[in-house]
């Protein structure tokens, strides 16, 4: 099985490595690295986002923790269940994940947090290798379309056949993929994501995951 999380010092993609190098100088709080996967390998749920955010969780080293997506991700997680504890935007905060796994698509903080496509295939290897590893895996939440993509890249399926909507399922083997737009503040600030609209999508989740073994 391949490696499920990129090095510390990764050099795949060239532009994400001089783009950290940079942040080190401007921000030398910061985690600055590749930002590993959040929660257990054996969860039934994988969350999959497109990149870290620059103060979000390149400062802070987890996924969705210390900007806006964060705040309305991790208690949504609370509320149905896949989360306990108080997040505090930060990774020490003691907060942990119930039968739930986060992580992205691109696991470094790309520029104007806008990845390109060669640096979404160099990450996929990682992404395909946690999906395979992940045994029990069930549902499996894209935030985004291009989340989605990479999501539908890793499992080999042909885009068409599995398009995004929010809201949508799709079933693929003993998989289901969920789409909903990304949690964040552009999204809610516009109104193309309200908080009803996200509970929505992890309450098909949960449905979901309630039909099946644990």
């Amino acid at each position: 099985m391949g490696a499920v999380e990129p090095s510390q010092g990764c050099t795949l993609c060239p532009r994400l490595s001089e783009f950290r190098s940079a942040n080190r100088q401007a921000y030398p709080s910061f985690h600055n690295a590749p930002v590993k996967s959040f929660g257990a390998l054996e969860s039934r749920l994988l969350i999959v986002g497109l990149a870290p955010g620059l103060k979000g969780a390149n400062q802070t080293g987890r996924p969705f923790t210390g900007d806006y997506a964060g705040d309305l991700l991790y208690e949504t997680l609370g509320k149905f269940g896949f989360a306990e504890g108080t997040y505090g935007r930060r990774a020490d905060d003691g907060l942990q994940l119930c039968d739930c796994r986060i992580t992205n698509a691109v696991r470094c903080v790309p520029p104007e947090n806008k990845p390109i496509g060669s640096e979404g295939k160099n990450c996929r290897q990682f992404l395909t290798a946690e999906i395979e590893q992940m045994s029990r895996l069930k549902v499996i939440l894209c935030l985004g379309g291009l989340s989605h993509n990479a999501v539908a890249s890793a499992l080999s399926v042909r885009r068409a056949l599995v398009p995004f909507g929010h809201g949508r399922l799709h079933s693929v083997g003993a998989l289901t993929i969920a789409d909903s737009y990304h949690c964040s503040r552009y999204n809610t600030n516009t109104g193309r994501l309200t908080v009803d609209m996200f509970e929505g999508v992890f309450r098909q989740v949960r449905e979901i995951l309630s039909t099946l073994p644990d």
